[in-house]
């Protein structure tokens, strides 16, 4: 192979005259031009380590400090109280040494000082239960110290030594709270079974299950993020594609260029600049209202990263660096080097590969064209296949490839479009993010960015390693980088002109053997099996958004809450548990927790909504709606501070399962299904566009399988002010559920609470 080649730096040959050498002055660059990059990022990483450590101070105010000890001690001023003299006395004979030393050590206590009262201000979240209009003198103090003790120009991970542990709820007041969410789901035979349950457990074994929780607590970052990873994600055995993968969308309501190369160009770029940023820690944290930070460990993971199966648990690998991306077209597999003597490849520099690999005329090698089934199907069979088959030789190099790479670009061969009038469109184009063929994504990887034939966009994630808003936070910077920095030629093309030609893409090299190719055959039906289950239907709400909620003087997240529990009952003519995600990273480590959206206060709304009777006015609907509404804020305030239901019991159920006593509580409340399981995808994380004067922009959000066999996944995307987005899934084998028919029940529940709205604010303005 030529690359082998010119991989080699020296070459010589022992002859009887001596040893003749033999140098190749280009492999001798990209060695020194490669080290000399390791080298930086190194310094960068120690650097910013560094200023991290010292954070919300700055390494420059010792500077300060140092000099006014020195200048007090040098004209007989001793602010030390005597230190420095026992310094000089014994161990330091230069006063200015000694004074230096001295000031460093006050002011590091004073850091440590300031930082640790920023995490106990931090543990305060009165804030979050006030009105606006009526902050509490409690909270107008809380808000002065926490300004005045923070620092300046944060960098990404600067608040990360700031951010408080998450503490772990009383075992009663979970109790409490769980047993008035399942309220409305059961009959008073069933409810009062359950608070038996619940009042042994509380009383019983839960008591000594919770102090070993308590004792985790004290010793880990995040009581519960460690085993979540593990045994919801890493120690899952069902396949990633569908049940944990999930997908996101190109900003459908413009299209910049139908140029795939070209797209593909930008988009790449675009991502290790973000890539860079993050490295430098440039990139800007996430702080709500302007004080309060969110953790910011999830993004560690997010680049170079890979999910390893295992015979019985999984593992994540995170490479310190990788300057290239891995590459799947027409059933072929690509390593595309994205920087060249230590620079980042221009848009028209990468155009020309991707280019290149869009015209090669090779045929994918037996068996190559499904190999990323193996990804997509049970993790035990994957596990089986890659040690026997991927350890060593031609397929190990090229799996290490793969798996070694920034992240996965998949240029497909089929067109993706959103027309308003053919929903089947936007479908297709959801279905293929979400699971593809079944073989045309690698579901290991932290990402996989995949770009339709006509230049359209999207993304399939991996799970384990982070959730959704780190990656709309990725998603939405590449966006805005792509429309208004990088920008197109008006023949669809990247703009600039190439600075020399870049290195050619190396097509990756496999041999599979007849048991090898028997097992990616069976990867293959049984990811063609599942993917052939799901049933995707996006709808894209446009009778009114964000702006018409807001003047009902409801959250707009409750009212599209209340209006799937509208939905669902009209559907199932039921009620069921509902599980909407919350984040957890107000506190270190934090993940999600679980929002009980199903409450005793949305199921009065929905019968009022539903009776014909007579018996409630407009004015009682609406104040029933207000009602459910306040008490869906307050359950996802709740959840965002640590005081939620399903993570604690979680937790709960794995020491149970350390200490081999079962519980039977925990077992039947955990195993019952979220036949309603939904999400709100975040936007407006970065600055790169306003969405008020370029409201095309919004990304369509992206979406998940289904959760249960008979249920719904449903994600959202409040997208600007008029426009909602929905994500939709089921299963086609349940005669239960229908996705397109549940679509109309969200569009009749919303037109329906509207209507209601409207006629409650036009009386009240008569």
């Amino acid at each position: 192979m030529a690359e082998a080649h010119e991989a080699v730096a020296f070459a010589f040959l022992v002859t009887p005259e001596g040893v003749d050498f033999n140098v190749n002055r280009e492999a001798i660059k990209a060695v020194w031009y490669s080290g000399a990059r390791s080298w930086r990022k190194r310094f960068q990483r120690f650097q910013n380590s560094f200023f991290r450590g010292v954070y919300p101070a700055t390494p420059w105010t010792l500077i300060p400090v140092a000099a006014g000890v020195n200048a007090a001690h040098h004209y007989g001023y001793d602010v030390t109280l005597g230190v420095v003299d026992k310094l000089r006395g014994k161990w330091i004979p230069n006063q200015y040494v000694a004074c230096t030393l001295v000031a460093t050590a006050g002011w590091l206590a004073i850091v440590f000082l300031r930082r640790y009262t920023l995490k106990l201000l931090y543990l305060y979240h009165g804030w979050m239960y006030e009105a606006h209009r009526s902050v509490t003198w409690k909270t107008k103090l809380w808000t002065v110290l926490v300004r005045l003790l923070s620092g300046r120009n944060p960098g990404m991970f600067s608040y990360q030594n700031s951010i408080p542990h998450l503490p772990v709820p009383a075992l009663k007041e979970t109790m409490h709270r769980w047993l008035r969410s399942v309220r409305p789901l059961l009959d008073d035979t069933q409810y009062k079974r359950m608070e038996t349950l619940a009042g042994e457990f509380e009383r019983g074994v839960g008591r000594r299950f919770q102090k070993y929780l308590i004792m985790k607590s004290w010793i880990s970052s995040n009581y519960v993020t460690d085993w979540w990873e593990e045994f919801v994600y890493l120690r899952g055995r069902s396949p990633l594609m569908v049940n944990s993968n999930f997908y996101g969308l190109d900003s459908i309501l413009i299209h910049p260029t139908k140029v795939q190369a070209a797209r593909a160009a930008n988009i790449v770029h675009a991502a290790f600049l973000y890539r860079r940023e993050l490295e430098r820690e440039t990139l800007t944290p996430i702080v709500i209202q302007n004080m309060i930070p969110l953790c910011s460990n999830q993004y560690v993971r997010q680049f170079n990263t890979t999910r390893v199966p295992g015979e019985e648990t999984d593992k994540l690998v995170h490479y310190m660096d990788s300057k290239h991306v891995s590459v799947y077209h027409k059933g072929r597999y690509y390593k595309v080097f994205v920087y060249h003597k230590s620079h980042l490849l221009k848009p028209c520099e990468l155009e020309m590969q991707f280019q290149s690999i869009l015209d090669d005329p090779s045929l994918p090698e037996k068996g190559e064209e499904h190999l990323g089934s193996l990804t997509a199907a049970e993790r035990s069979h994957w596990a089986k296949a890659r040690k026997q088959f991927f350890s060593d030789g031609m397929n190990q190099n090229s799996l290490r490839a793969i798996e070694t790479a920034a992240f996965h670009v998949v240029l497909d061969e089929d067109d993706y479009e959103y027309d308003p009038e053919d929903h089947t469109k936007l479908d297709a184009f959801g279905r293929a993010m979400l699971h593809g063929d079944g073989c045309d994504r690698w579901y290991d990887k932290s990402f996989n960015v995949i770009f339709g034939k006509n230049g359209r966009m999207g993304l399939n994630t991996e799970h384990s390693w982070a959730d959704a808003p780190v990656t709309a936070h990725l998603w939405e910077y590449c966006v805005g980088e792509d429309i208004h920095a990088l920008g197109y030629r008006e023949d669809g093309h990247t703009n600039g002109e190439p600075r020399f030609v870049p290195p050619k893409p190396i097509r990756l090299q496999w041999e599979f053997l007849p048991q090898c190719m028997s097992m990616i055959d069976e990867s293959y039906n049984v990811a063609t099996k599942l993917l052939n289950n799901v049933d995707l239907h996006m709808y894209v709400h446009r009778d009114f958004g964000k702006g018409f909620i807001k003047t009902c003087k409801i959250s707009p997240d409750a009212f599209i809450q209340m209006a799937f529990q509208l939905a669902y009952f009209k559907d199932a003519g039921r009620f069921c548990l509902t599980y909407e995600s919350s984040m957890t990273r107000l506190f270190r480590d934090g993940r999600t927790e679980t929002v009980r959206s199903c409450t005793v206060e949305s199921t009065e709304f929905v019968r009022a909504m539903l009776d014909e009777s007579g018996k409630y006015t407009s004015q009682d609907k609406a104040r029933l709606l207000w009602r459910a509404g306040e008490q869906h804020v307050n359950m996802y305030r709740d959840a965002m501070t640590g005081k939620g239901v399903d993570r604690h019991l979680f937790t709960l159920y794995v020491i149970s399962k350390y200490l081999n006593e079962d519980s039977p509580f925990l077992k039947e409340i955990l195993s019952e299904p979220w036949r309603l399981s939904t999400s709100q995808t975040p936007h407006g994380q970065t600055d790169k566009f306003d969405l008020r004067t370029n409201p095309n922009n919004i990304s369509a959000g992206g979406g998940f399988g289904p959760v249960a066999d008979d249920g719904y996944g449903v994600s959202y995307i409040i997208a600007g002010e008029d426009v909602i987005f929905f994500h939709i899934s089921s299963k086609k084998s349940s005669p239960e559920t229908d996705s397109v028919r549940f679509g109309r029940r969200i569009r009749e529940a919303m037109l329906s609470m509207q209507e209601l709205m409207v006629a409650v604010i036009k009386k009240k303005a008569e």
